[in-house]
């Protein structure tokens, strides 16, 4: 982590950072997260969690939600997400609303 990335916690709240949207690339066929001036390729889960980051629900929240859906240990979900949005918030993709 570097040190101007701010820190992610269960009680985040946030949402992708303005410019920044999901990209469907019909070449080579994978979605990728696309900023300006960078991209990432995600998979899935990743594409679910950044459907999920709406701006309201913290990620605690949206780690019980993909936990009840999935009937998977909410812990080890919220731990996956915290990393994800960490990794979002290291290349400046996101915008943390609370």
């Amino acid at each position: 982590m570097t040190a101007d990335a701010p820190m992610i916690s269960g009680s985040s709240v946030v949402k992708l950072a303005r410019g920044v949207r999901l990209h469907e690339d019909p070449v080579r066929g994978q979605t990728v997260l696309l900023a300006p001036e960078r991209a990432m390729a995600v998979d899935d889960i990743a594409v679910a969690i950044v459907q999920a980051l709406d701006g309201e629900r913290n990620l605690d929240r949206i780690a019980a939600d993909f936990a009840e859906k999935f009937d998977a240990p909410v812990e080890e979900i919220a731990e996956d997400v915290r990393t994800f949005v960490q990794e979002l918030s290291v290349r400046r993709m996101l915008e943390i609303v609370q």
